[in-house]
């Protein structure tokens, strides 16, 4: 009788530690901002490594922190089965500020919505983004100077003056 008893239990084991493995269909492989100082636009990158194959439709719903305060910044990523690394970009951000954590929630979805898997990380950065230019620095499609910033008569306007509240 223990005999048995203690297979069952050890079955137990091994099926809760199969069942483990599998909830985790991804993890996250890298974080950062990125500031793109050409177009003026700073926004948020997070990598996710594929571990476990992903049903036909899944998608990602990825919540940025807002460095300008108010609500988060909400994408959809749909993944396609084939993808052995997903990338998740946020809209454009503004106000990101040096040394502070940035809070990121990525939610995988089925086809239904049923919930997968979620993850938590955080982003934070080494720089101001008051480093930025206020303005694009090019225009178009073959990186034409901005008329904006480079003026006729020589003279540079990066509009670089900090908008952002003070924290």
């Amino acid at each position: 009788m223990r005999a048995i008893g203690a297979a069952l239990v050890l079955a137990m084991l091994v099926l809760t530690g199969c069942q483990r493995e599998s909830d985790t269909l991804v993890q996250v492989s890298g974080h950062i901002f990125v500031f793109n100082y050409r177009v003026a636009i700073a926004t948020y990158l997070v990598t996710l490594n594929k571990k476990a194959p992903l049903p036909e439709g899944a998608v990602a719903i990825a919540e940025f922190e807002n460095p300008s305060g108010g609500a988060p910044l909400v994408i959809n990523e749909k993944i396609f089965p084939a993808w052995d690394k997903i990338s998740l970009q946020s809209p454009p951000v503004h106000c990101v500020k040096k040394d502070r954590p940035y809070a990121v929630s990525i939610r995988l979805v089925d086809a239904n919505g049923k919930e997968l898997q979620s993850l938590k990380t955080t982003v934070t950065s080494d720089v101001d983004q008051s480093i930025m230019p206020g303005k694009p620095l090019v225009v178009g499609p073959f990186y034409t100077k901005n008329p904006e910033v480079f003026k006729p008569d020589g003279t540079v306007d990066y509009d670089s003056a900090d908008t952002c509240p003070a924290t």
